[in-house]
């Protein structure tokens, strides 16, 4: 998605745009990416916000259950709490072009399948960020931090026994080779990544090219960038199926009886912890809850 995007960059700038893509964390890695755009070590950054841990709390919100269904519809939610404003403060400090989640997030194991949350007890699983870490240590597995292109290795040495990914993640990490169980509980949890642009090398453009960048910002991008993970979801899912690999989905999904009182607990205790710290957490989750049922899925 980020080739076609600087394409339209350069065409629509007429060639006065120049975009270099540099991949794999090679200007910075992901937990310094964003200063790194703020600070101007590079002009644009794609990066995960909870991977700085506790700069984008209200933002994270749409981490908890239940409120993204598909990268289209949880990009439509993100990208609308901040065409609101109500995440606009997170960002001052550059300026954001457009925002996105990834699909579902689901459980992938290694040795066993899980289908209660009762059999995730003791259970070493990689989280990626401290808010989906919360919920795993609510669901009595030992969250492990470590970022998504070490899973791969940990997973093969036995230091972890599974890791949180939506099947997008399971394609571009290969954790399918390693983790033959999954188990899909709708609305577990979802990441949201922004890309955003350090604010003197935008300001510094004359008006018209302003312009070329706005209209490579905003709703419409979200989108694209939601049919991308949406689509990378199903092949994922599909080499699941068919290398024979054994896949539970959960009834009901985070509102399954066994399954939904420890995931409202761990909403609970995030937006309290906010709320505790002079954030209007719950007017934002509110929100966030209200775009989930009107936002399209696809």
């Amino acid at each position: 998605m980020f080739q076609p995007w600087a394409d339209q960059v350069e065409k629509e700038s007429g060639g006065r745009i120049k975009v270099e893509i540099y991949p794999s964390s090679t200007l910075a890695k992901p937990p310094a990416q964003y200063d790194a755009v703020k600070n101007r070590i590079m002009d644009m950054t794609a990066t995960v916000q909870g991977y700085s841990a506790n700069r984008f709390p209200l933002t994270q919100v749409i981490e908890l259950p239940g409120v993204v269904k598909t990268a289209v519809q949880g990009s439509c939610v993100v990208q609308s709490l901040y065409d609101e404003g109500l995440l606009a403060d997170e960002y001052a400090d550059t300026h954001p072009l457009f925002l996105f989640t990834h699909g579902q997030g689901h459980l992938h194991t290694t040795d066993k399948l899980v289908k209660t949350p009762a059999d995730l007890e003791g259970m070493r699983i990689r989280r990626p960020t401290i808010v989906v870490g919360d919920m795993l240590s609510h669901l009595g597995a030992q969250p492990v931090g470590m970022p998504a292109p070490e899973t791969y290795q940990a997973a093969q040495r036995g230091v972890i026994n599974g890791v949180m990914f939506p099947w997008e993640g399971q394609l571009s990490f290969r954790l399918n080779e390693l983790t033959p169980y999954h188990t899909e509980v709708g609305g577990l949890y979802s990441l949201s990544f922004i890309v955003t642009m350090n604010k003197d090398v935008y300001n510094s453009l004359p008006g018209d090219l302003q312009q070329v960048i706005d209209d490579a910002s905003g709703q419409a991008w979200a989108k694209i960038a939601g049919v991308n993970f949406d689509a990378a979801d199903v092949i994922g899912r599909k080499q699941a199926v068919d290398a024979g690999q054994e896949i539970y989905t959960v009834e009901g999904g985070a509102n399954n009886p066994a399954w939904k009182p420890v995931l409202d607990e761990t909403t609970e205790a995030v937006l309290t912890e906010l709320e505790g710290k002079g954030l209007p957490a719950r007017k934002v989750y509110a929100r966030a809850l209200e775009l989930s049922d009107s936002c399209p899925l696809e």
